[in-house]
């Protein structure tokens, strides 16, 4: 018999979207999917919307995230697996795109594997093509490829096995907003899955203004936070990993911190301060005296004349 997809998929306020979305799963040439949606709360017509699709087909089920779950598309996502019964489990987006093929390319890479992973193809919010560079899984050093962006793949990129999914001690990190995907990447690739890559875009990205990874170039400072706190969460825990060089992640999550604190100096943003201090800290944290002073330094010097960049390079 073959195997059962789970398809699950978080949804808030994103009715203008996932009709397509579901029309793209209705549409997989592999028959033997469900495809579980969990409302985060909308106060749209999300839950009309999706009673039609319910009643359209039956492998397409609706919940509500439970009121004791924390508000977030983790919580909802931690929910969906708990209700999902597949072999294997595709955690998706509300606002992106199966193409017909999908799963059955998938599915015809299973055996022996625990994850399998494909090529995105990225769109803008009226589905045009996007062009950005793609990366490969490398068989260096997954870990600290993952940590700096030398290879990404987001949560909807991997097909993953139940058993392997069912070993871990929990899936969706609750307190994450923003990186949720990458703090889950994380944490799976330390347990060294088995993975196949599929050089095809089975998966169309969609970029619009509400995505969740436009926050971070916006400077929404709740969501830069969250990746600050994704990060130093496993630097503490690559810290004891003598084959990963944790000094040079570090210093790659400083850099960041400086390039968001720069950005926020130049616009004047209200969160400059607190954006300072997480650069300070770090800073001082890598004995970096000279280069605090020099942040002190710029950071006064934008705040009071409005310029200073020579301290940020």
């Amino acid at each position: 018999m073959k195997p059962l997809v789970s398809i699950i998929i978080p949804t808030y306020n994103r009715s203008h979207l996932i009709g397509e979305t579901l029309n793209s799963i209705l549409a997989q040439t592999y028959p033997n999917w469900e495809c579980i949606v969990v409302d985060d709360g909308s106060s749209d017509y999300t839950e009309e919307l999706l009673e039609f699709y319910c009643e359209k087909d039956s492998r397409i089920t609706f919940f509500k995230r439970p009121e004791h779950y924390k508000p977030g598309p983790n919580a909802c996502r931690n929910f969906g697996f708990k209700k999902s019964k597949g072999d294997w489990v595709k955690f998706f987006d509300s606002d992106d795109i199966l193409v017909p093929e999908a799963l059955s390319l998938h599915v015809e890479k299973l055996k022996g594997k625990d994850v399998i992973i494909t090529k995105v193809k990225y769109i803008d919010g009226k589905g045009h093509a996007l062009h950005f560079e793609h990366n490969y899984l490398s068989k260096k050093n997954l870990i600290e490829d993952y940590f700096v962006g030398r290879l990404t793949y987001y949560t909807f990129g991997p097909l993953w096995n139940r058993n392997f999914l069912q070993k871990q001690p929990f899936l969706f990190d609750e307190k994450i907003r923003n990186f949720d995907d990458w703090d889950f990447n994380m944490r799976m690739l330390y347990k060294k899955p088995r993975m196949v890559y599929i050089h095809e875009a089975l998966i169309l990205y969609r970029l619009h203004e509400d995505s969740l990874s436009r926050e971070l170039i916006k400077l929404n400072y709740e969501e830069v936070k969250s990746e600050f706190y994704a990060r130093k969460k496993h630097l503490n825990i690559l810290k004891k990993d003598l084959q990963v060089d944790v000094l040079s992640l570090r210093n790659y999550d400083k850099n960041r911190c400086k390039a968001q604190l720069k950005k926020a100096l130049i616009l004047n943003h209200k969160k400059k301060f607190a954006l300072y201090c997480m650069l300070s800290k770090r800073q001082y944290e890598l004995f970096e005296m000279k280069e605090f002073i020099k942040t002190t330094i710029g950071y006064l010097s934008y705040s009071l004349f409005g310029k200073g960049e020579r301290f940020f390079r």
